[in-house]
């Protein structure tokens, strides 16, 4: 198993490119089954959660071309089965996303259990509610029977939660279901979004992109499209994070800011500087972080909701950035009750951090990092243990960080472009 090492105390500077937004890159991937006709998109993320489900579409029939380093084009005109790979399933949350596709084109699907991070609870029933809803059949036990042999029919219905997979599990549907659905309390990120837009252009009509609110008027089939995926602006947070508190100036070019406005209110909360020029954004050198108190001298809390909420996935990057900043703050994790539980990583490097519950935690700050092994849990802890590591004294080592590698595109040879001391070591390899 690969592990990092990596000697802290080094500011990260220079010019970063954002990779293609993960979150997006999959669903789009997804909808690729939606139509006989060529699908190419651009700015696609090489991360392995990208090729796990490539290898899950490739199993279906799908073919897969690599056409440069970040486009990739699919065609689905030759689908030869409806039942997903149980063992490539397992690798990620999103193989549930050709669950949609699937039932919408060929009137059935049998899917196994996703996989993905272990943060907590992450319910299917908004998917499954959905699929009920357009007027599928469902049979649930281990696995999942969905079928729909006089096809989809299209609805006005209400989802119990704004689940963002379920969302686009039901645009996906709705898309190529004749007629026009109503998709109320739906998901509203930049990755649902991205998935409409493309959506568009294969021939469906969506209405109120961005809202709470999706009206999908449905073809009987969808043609193919060439889409550019947007930058992934939780991986934009990330580096930010990592810029302030190593002191180094960051510039990250085209970074969609207006995707980045309640990480630019949380992340100034703690003392972080985030500038805009034309359409990059820059993090300001040798920053003082300092957590500003609320109104009353209160003690500041930063708290994860739907979009545009604070997101759940930068809650850990917070966290690792709240430990370098003067003062105190309540973190409080709503979305998932393990995501949290990775603090004690932190706690024996050093940082003064006091975990309250599953969802709540209280940091208080700046601590003096040291070097320490680690393993890393899941995606997004990863991260904050790397945040932790670049600004700690002495040498740090994480393991398991097959789990980074899920969501960041060559984490190690961007973070080295930039001034860091990191070094992947392991199965097999060299240093390097």
């Amino acid at each position: 198993m690969e592990k990092f090492v990596i000697e802290g105390g080094y500011p990260l500077s220079g010019t970063l490119v954002p990779s293609g937004n993960k979150n997006a890159a999959l669903p789009v991937l997804a909808a690729s089954l939606l139509t006989e006709e060529d699908v190419v998109l651009r700015n696609v993320p090489r991360i392995t959660d990208v090729e796990a489900m490539l290898e899950l579409l490739t199993g279906l029939g799908v073919r897969v071309e690599w056409r440069e380093e970040s486009v990739v084009a699919l065609n689905a005109g030759n689908l030869q089965r409806t039942d997903v790979d149980a063992d490539v399933a397992s690798r990620i949350r999103a193989s549930f996303l050709t669950a949609g596709p699937l039932l919408a084109r060929c009137g059935e699907v049998h899917m196994p259990p996703p996989g993905g991070d272990v943060i907590g609870r992450r319910r299917l029933d908004p998917h499954l509610d959905a699929f009920k809803a357009l007027g599928a059949s469902v049979e649930a036990d281990r696995s999942y029977r969905l079928s729909a042999p006089g096809g989809l029919r299209a609805c006005d219905f209400f989802m119990d939660e704004p689940s963002v997979m379920a969302t686009e599990n039901a645009l996906m549907a709705a898309a190529l279901t004749p007629g026009s659905t109503v998709i109320h309390n739906a998901a509203s990120e930049p990755h649902v979004q991205d998935l409409a837009r493309l959506l568009l252009q294969m021939g469906a009509g969506i209405e109120g992109i961005g809202s709470n609110v999706l009206i999908v008027h449905g073809r009987e089939s969808l043609g193919g499209a060439d889409y550019t995926i947007g930058p992934d602006y939780i991986e934009i947070g990330s580096f930010i994070a990592l810029a302030a508190v190593t002191g180094g100036e960051l510039r990250i070019t085209d970074a969609a800011e207006a995707d980045l406005r309640m990480t630019k209110l949380v992340f100034e909360r703690v003392g972080c500087r985030i500038e805009r020029d034309g359409d990059d954004v820059v993090v300001p050198p040798e920053q003082r972080l300092r957590v500003r108190d609320d109104a009353g001298e209160a003690i500041s809390k930063i708290e994860d909701g739907p979009w545009p909420a604070f997101p759940a996935d930068l809650t850990s990057i917070a966290l690792a950035l709240a430990t370098q900043a003067e003062g105190m703050v309540l973190i409080f994790e709503k979305m998932f009750e393990n995501r949290l539980f990775f603090v004690d990583k932190l706690v024996t490097m050093g940082a003064r951090v006091i975990l309250c519950d599953p969802h709540r935690a209280v940091v208080s700050g700046p601590s003096r990092l040291h070097g320490e092994r680690m393993e890393s849990p899941d995606i997004r802890a990863g991260m904050a243990m790397l945040i932790a590591a670049l600004c700690a004294d002495g040498v740090s080592e994480i393991g398991n960080v097959g789990q980074i590698d899920r969501g960041y595109e060559r984490i190690d040879e961007r973070l080295r472009a930039l001034g860091a001391r990191i070094e992947r070591v392991g199965a097999g390899l060299e240093a390097r």
